[in-house]
């Protein structure tokens, strides 16, 4: 009985931690244990002097079109994580991104904040949903990338951006403009060992504000901007970066 008992109590114990383990990797967006994971660009895209930019959450009837205009000031392109039902709202914005040269990615469709614990039947209908809007704001393009919510990962998510042909992108680093009211914070982030092959994370959706009322993403765009510039670096969209590197 006794040794019954301690059989149970290790299977449980065993169980317990396996979930701890499993929790701990569905909370860090950079892992590439649980399924394919992209978190810098190809050694090609380097060896261009080439980063990402990306900016999640969008698109943003006011902020958008001011990120667009200041990348067009500095010959930058970049990658738009936008959300679903946000595209669907904005399709002629969505439009205007792709027009300027900008790629449009895939950000799920409602950004639940417990996508990362969602069955399969709701991860595909966030995926295939949303790449659905992005197809009919476009004329019939479509995603090749994905960024789950805040970059929480379902162990499930995996087979189904397989099925959808995608990728998972992560970061290099991220600047927390969506909480961070202070530019000069975000930029030291975003700047700190910044190289050739960083995917860098912003926001055009949901960007924090800054004391005097102005987006932070927009405060510290130009000077992101001017940081590449003075380093040789690039900004291109990820699908410009992966076009000859095999995924």
């Amino acid at each position: 009985m006794m040794l019954l008992t301690s059989a149970l109590w290790t299977l449980a114990s065993a169980g317990v931690l396996g979930n701890a383990v499993l929790g701990l990797l569905v909370m860090c967006p950079r892992c590439k244990i649980i399924s394919t994971n992209l978190v810098c660009l190809p050694k090609t895209a380097i060896g261009r002097g080439e980063i990402a930019l990306t900016f999640d959450d969008g698109p943003d009837a006011h902020i958008t079109p001011q990120v667009l205009d200041q990348l067009d000031l500095y010959g930058a392109k970049a990658s738009f994580f936008c959300i679903g039902e946000k595209v669907a709202a904005q399709p002629d914005l969505v439009a205007e991104i792709m027009r300027r040269g900008h790629s449009i990615e895939n950000h799920s469709y409602n950004h639940r904040n417990l996508f990362a614990f969602s069955s399969i039947k709701q991860l595909k209908m966030e995926v295939v949903a949303t790449q659905q809007a992005i197809h009919s704001a476009n004329s019939g393009s479509s995603s090749q990338f994905f960024r789950a919510p805040f970059g929480f990962r379902s162990p499930l998510l995996g087979g189904v951006l397989r099925q959808a042909h995608m990728q998972h992108v992560a970061w290099t680093r991220r600047g927390y403009d969506a909480v961070c009211r202070n530019p000069d914070a975000v930029l030291r982030r975003l700047v700190h060992n910044l190289s050739a092959g960083d995917i860098l994370l912003l926001h055009d959706g949901g960007s924090a504000h800054t004391r005097n009322g102005q987006p932070v993403v927009l405060e510290v765009l130009p000077r992101l901007l001017e940081r590449c510039a003075s380093h040789g670096l690039r900004s291109v969209s990820l699908p410009m970066a992966f076009s000859d590197a095999q995924l």
